[in-house]
């Protein structure tokens, strides 16, 4: 009994003694103490080490290489989109006319402007803004104290040339007569003296007259002769500078009696008269008004039609001319034809304006300062690719596309180039067939994706 306890106390101690985790009981060298075994203690290893974790991540971030270059070159990034919200159209082989949008205003057909040739102040008023005139008709009164002093003036210097001219006139008609009276005197000395010298030439041959009586009658006679013939020559003289001075008097009067009409005129102006017959529209005029010359009264629209006036961006002027083509969008219903009568060359704000007709009469529910929408044609028309317009060319600029798959599940993105464009389509010039479907709604939410993939 006392060997059997002290084995079992034995025991007992070596199982406390024996390192954690070892099972005494079924070790052969449990009962030995001696080799040193009993002292060894057997360490775990660790599950998730540093270069596990290394090489599991290295794993994962090759497999999702592996998948992007799987996926780019399977078609690019790809996104879901909704089917019901994007637009599907067709791509088509038609005729094809480019067209640009415009809006004008309905205006007369002629109309005349009211500018004051005379500055003044209004003191009548005939007529009020919307009436019917007839041409000629007096429309208002201006009064003018300075034209009218200067009237007065310019009477007063016509008078007094008038009568210097008539004075001079006087002068010359006394000195002609005088000048006329003296050469008829002249005359009737001479003939005389050569009377009395041809009597006396036989009588002095003979010697029956004294030599100094001879040649007194003689002298006396050629004296006279000589100084009638430098009076007539005097009196050309005088008559040519005479009728220069007279037709310069004459000349300055004209001159006074045109100055004196056109103050007349000036003054006829200050009755504004309408130039032609119409309707009177944006008269601008109050009762006690000062207004200076070329001030714009109004104008009158004269009543033989309307047309069109409208502003086209610049970047059509090259394109745009006389005799061009368009179509009105429904006016009470009805399309209306209407033909480009003239465009202006000048710019302004970036737009030029164009003044349209319309073809075989104007409708008869148009009226003056009606907007009026229409299409312009810019080309004739021709066969063309064409592609519906679409939110799609603000994203794209025209210069790619998504194209559905004939399948239907997805959308592809195609580089393709447009050109014209009307209303309706754009004119593809490259990159797309006939009979495709494309996506023309907005790609404002597709971001980059290379390929949408429809969810049905």
């Amino acid at each position: 009994m006392t060997d059997a306890n002290s084995t079992e106390t034995r025991s007992s101690i070596d199982t406390l003694m024996s390192p954690r985790g070892s099972n005494t009981s079924t070790s052969p060298s449990a009962s030995g103490r001696g080799g040193g075994e009993g002292m060894d203690r057997k360490i775990q290893k660790k599950t998730w080490t540093a270069q596990r974790i290394s090489m599991i991540g290295a794993a994962i971030v090759f497999l999702l290489l592996v998948a992007w270059g799987i996926n780019s070159t399977s078609g690019g990034r790809k996104l879901n989109v909704d089917l019901e919200r994007v637009t599907i159209s067709d791509v088509a082989f038609t005729a094809f006319q480019e067209n640009i949008p415009a809006t004008g205003n309905v205006e007369p057909r002629t109309s005349v402007f009211l500018d004051a040739v005379e500055g003044g102040r209004i003191e009548e008023i005939f007529v009020l803004e919307g009436e019917t005139v007839e041409k000629d008709q007096p429309l208002l009164r201006l009064s003018n104290n300075s034209l009218q002093l200067s009237l007065l003036q310019t009477e007063t210097q016509r008078i007094e040339q008038h009568n210097r001219l008539e004075d001079s006139r006087f002068r010359v008609d006394q000195q002609n007569l005088n000048m006329r009276q003296q050469i008829t005197d002249m005359d009737y000395n001479i003939r005389r003296l050569k009377r009395d010298v041809d009597r006396l030439k036989p009588l002095y041959d003979q010697k029956m007259v004294s030599v100094a009586e001879y040649e007194r009658t003689s002298d006396e006679y050629e004296y006279t002769l000589n100084r009638r013939n430098l009076t007539r020559a005097s009196y050309r003289s005088d008559s040519l500078r005479q009728r220069i001075q007279i037709d310069q008097m004459e000349d300055a009067v004209g001159r006074m009696e045109a100055n004196f009409e056109i103050i007349n005129e000036r003054l006829a102006n200050l009755t504004l008269k309408a130039p032609v017959a119409g309707q009177l529209s944006q008269f601008n005029a109050e009762l006690g008004e000062l207004k200076n010359s070329g001030f714009r009264f109004g104008q009158i629209d004269v009543l033989d039609g309307v047309k069109v006036r409208a502003g086209i961006d610049e970047f059509h002027i090259s394109k745009v001319k006389r005799g061009q083509r368009a179509v009105t969008t429904g006016i009470a219903g009805t399309e209306y034809e209407m033909v480009v009568r003239r465009v202006y060359p000048e710019v302004a704000q970036s737009r030029f304006e164009i003044d349209l007709d319309f073809v075989g009469g104007d409708p008869t529910s148009i009226r003056r300062g009606q907007t009026v929408r229409f299409r312009l044609e810019m080309s004739d028309p021709s066969d063309a690719t064409v592609v519906p317009l679409g939110g799609f060319f603000q994203a794209t600029g025209g210069n790619w596309i998504y194209v559905v798959d004939p399948s239907g599940d997805f959308a592809s993105k195609r580089t393709i180039k447009l050109g014209r464009k009307n209303l309706e389509v754009y004119e593809v010039l490259e990159g797309l067939s006939a009979g495709e479907r494309v996506v023309t709604s907005s790609y404002d939410t597709f971001g980059d994706a290379d390929r949408l993939v429809f969810k049905k």
